[in-house]
């Protein structure tokens, strides 16, 4: 019959898949008890009572205890942490869900980077959505810019449109069926600043592709803020992604950054699946002519520096677009130009 230091020393070969530590450290073991007869049973506090990952853990407890000397039965009976002692097993790191794995299924995982502001990331990444939707694909947005977020705007969807528990976050859905998670869809009144520091804003990125149930997709998008700080870096170095589309519009600054964004990109290694021109262009309703508002097109400029061609386009100032994404109906947008691209845009080179 072991001993009951050897029956905690065999649990220590158990970890919990969440948490990648073992059973005993964490203080999940509890009532130990070893009978004459050899009979082991413990109380296993889990640090949810729902986790779906509980038979797991408990197989493998029974699979090391079972391997002792004089072991005749094994009982495990769940339990659950209290608030305290879940935040004090948890510490100050964000688990992983690995639970929600057999849920998602994310295909494609596309972020939308510029490297600048005001070109119209949001609005590009919102139309981006609304065309595979209307293709028949299954979509997801996750909005990363966490203090300036727009998305929920741009499709209507009031702010406190998201519910969760245990199991994780469930996204809100617009009227296509494009699953959307943003910070303004947390607060209550769409207003309200999000004053976060980058630590936090980085976490809650974490937390929006760990956390949140987004069951099977084709695409998820992922709406990046401004520049190549906090935010970019935990999205291009944490998330699996398929590659970046590069967001720009004709002024040389804006092409400027965009080839700086493009050079972080090739340091990390991540594929650049294409680029697109907004607001490259304005065409007279009335006459037809076609009139360059901030300049000539640098789309040469960006594909030379990329070193290879890459697939592109330049869409023009829409009023009609602005209109609607304003009154938060952008899923009434229409664009020829990117119906004709999107198809080859992700194409993983």
């Amino acid at each position: 019959m072991p001993t009951e230091q050897e029956v905690m020393e065999a649990l220590r070969q158990v970890k919990d898949p969440e948490l990648h530590r073992n059973l005993v450290d964490l203080n999940m073991v509890r009532d130990l008890k070893i009978s004459p007869q050899g009979k082991i049973s413990f109380t296993l506090a889990l640090t949810v009572p729902s986790c779906p990952l509980r038979e797991q853990i408990s197989a493998e407890t029974r699979r090391v205890l079972q391997a002792l000397p004089g072991v005749s039965e094994v009982e495990v009976v769940f339990g659950a942490m209290t608030p305290e002692e879940r935040r004090a097993a948890l510490g100050s790191a964000v688990p992983a869900l690995p639970k929600l794995n057999q849920f998602n299924k994310v295909r494609h995982l596309v972020a939308i980077m510029s490297g600048k502001g005001g070109v119209g990331k949001s609005s590009i990444t919102s139309l981006l959505a609304v065309t595979l939707a209307r293709q028949g694909y299954k979509v997801g947005i996750l909005d990363a810019d966490i203090t300036g977020p727009s998305i929920p705007k741009l499709f209507g969807l009031p702010p406190g449109g998201l519910r969760g528990g245990d199991q994780g976050i469930l996204p809100a859905m617009t009227h296509l069926g494009v699953k959307v998670v943003s910070t303004n869809l947390l607060v209550k009144a769409e207003d309200t600043a999000v004053i976060w520091r980058g630590p936090v804003i980085s976490g809650a990125i974490q937390q929006f592709w760990t956390d949140v149930l987004w069951g099977k997709l084709d695409y998820l998008l992922v709406d990046l803020p401004p520049g190549t700080s906090d935010a970019s870096l935990t999205v291009l170095q944490s998330l699996p992604l398929t590659g970046v589309v590069l967001v720009t519009t004709p002024q040389d600054l804006a092409a400027l950054v965009v080839r700086k964004a493009m050079a972080m990109l090739v340091q990390l290694n991540i594929p650049i699946l294409g680029v697109v021109e907004n607001m490259s262009y304005f065409k007279c309703p009335d006459c037809g002519s076609v009139h360059q508002i901030f300049g000539p097109s640098h789309l040469a400029e960006i594909e030379k520096a990329a070193g290879r061609p890459l697939p592109s386009v330049r869409l023009p100032i829409m009023p009609d677009f602005a209109a609607l994404a304003d009154s938060g109906k952008i899923e009434e947008a229409q664009s020829k130009e990117f119906e004709q691209f999107a198809p080859a845009l992700l194409q993983k080179p």
